[in-house]
């Protein structure tokens, strides 16, 4: 049953992570080519954003080491659309490959905290901003969109609680640098609603439009959907979500798999939201990964449709 509540956004965009932060974390290689599969399935099912991988360094993510073949891949299949797949760049060595092929959308991935910056970009947090300054800059000057992820922003595994007015901080900072958006990552699951209202809040209150803002849910608390409600309650209309509801990171093991990008279109349907998603698409693309992957599904909406056979 719908009941359309007038406070809500008329529509949201999902982003849909689960080719790169999705599968990030796994423990096996998949295949380039059930990469690319999953990509054109999940556009497929109306997904109007699919981030299809990292040019993070083998070494550190072995998973996306294929992200140059999976790119051509995608291009051979897709012609053109493929280059408004957004990938996400490390540094500058990481956009010289986006710009040689030709990708026109790229992400930046930064920490609200300390020690995360350390962890996972060896370079403290002031570091961190002097590393994506010529990244952002560059992309810029060559015509690309720029997403910034900050991760760490309601809880850290190292430091505990963040403060809100930090990781207002490092957002603007990022904002300044020549980003187009800010995904505000509960990296670990620990943030509740009452905080995901208070950190849009806080933006606002420092000169950040909600309009700027995405927010990017972990589900190891089962808080993923109430903070997503909180999130459109704020007037965010940009949601992370990964199909399945895979993925974690693979510097915190205490950040476990995403908001299920059913599980919110689910949300999304009953609260008479728009979003241009088939669920039926969807579940069977996420059924079909599960099987490449050998295990069930994380996502409840997965489940549930799959018990009961549709």
């Amino acid at each position: 049953m719908t009941v359309r509540d007038p406070a809500l956004p008329e529509r949201v965009t999902i982003w849909e992570v689960g080719p790169r932060d999705g599968l990030q974390n796994e423990s096996a290689l998949v295949p380039t080519e059930v990469k690319a599969e999953f990509c054109r399935r999940l556009l497929a099912a109306g997904l109007p954003v699919v981030e299809a991988t990292s040019f993070v360094h083998p070494r550190w993510v072995p998973q996306l080491a294929d992200a140059a073949e999976l790119l051509s891949t995608l291009t051979a299949d897709l012609g053109d659309a493929a280059r408004d797949l957004p990938v996400l760049v490390p540094n500058e060595r990481g956009l010289d490959r986006a710009l040689e092929l030709g990708c026109r959308h790229v992400a930046i991935f930064g920490s609200a905290t300390e020690t995360f910056a350390q962890r996972n970009l060896n370079r403290s947090l002031e570091g961190q901003l002097a590393m994506f300054e010529p990244t952002v800059r560059r992309a810029r000057d060559a015509g690309l969109e720029v997403r910034a992820y900050v991760s760490m922003c309601f809880g850290d595994p190292w430091e505990g609680a963040v403060p809100v007015e930090q990781v207002v901080a490092v957002g603007r900072r990022l904002l300044d640098l020549g980003a187009d958006r800010l995904s505000i990552g509960d990296t670990i699951g620990v943030g509740t609603a009452a905080h995901v209202t208070a950190l849009v809040e806080a933006f606002g209150a420092a000169g950040v439009p909600v309009e700027r803002l995405a927010m990017h849910f972990h589900d190891t608390y089962g808080q993923a959907l109430a903070n997503a409600h909180a999130a459109l309650r704020a007037g965010v209309t940009t949601l992370d979500a990964s199909a399945g509801g895979l993925g974690g990171c693979p510097y915190a093991h205490s950040a476990t798999g995403n908001l299920a990008t059913e599980d919110l279109v689910w949300l999304l349907e009953g609260l008479g939201i728009e979003h241009g998603v088939d669920l039926d698409a969807l579940v069977a693309t996420s059924t079909w990964m599960a099987a490449h992957l050998g295990r069930p599904s994380p996502s409840a909406v997965v489940r549930a449709l799959a018990q009961s056979g549709g």
